[in-house]
């Protein structure tokens, strides 16, 4: 799907910068569990995991 493709790598760009400016305010150990969190959220197991069922239940649909 080219679709979540584009989002992902959008999502990824943003991801590094947030974590960067994070790994820049916080101790490495609080950093670790921090990046653990965010990238739980919102990489394949968070949001990226929700958007593919989502555009899987709308080609099932014929909405998409």
């Amino acid at each position: 799907m080219v679709i979540l493709h584009t989002v992902s790598e959008l999502l990824g760009v943003r991801l590094k910068r947030v974590l960067d400016a994070a790994a820049l305010a916080l101790p490495p150990e609080q950093f670790l569990r921090y990046r653990r969190i965010v990238l739980d959220e919102f990489g394949r197991r968070g949001l990226l995991k929700d958007l593919e069922r989502e555009f899987g239940n709308l080609d099932r649909h014929g909405k998409g």
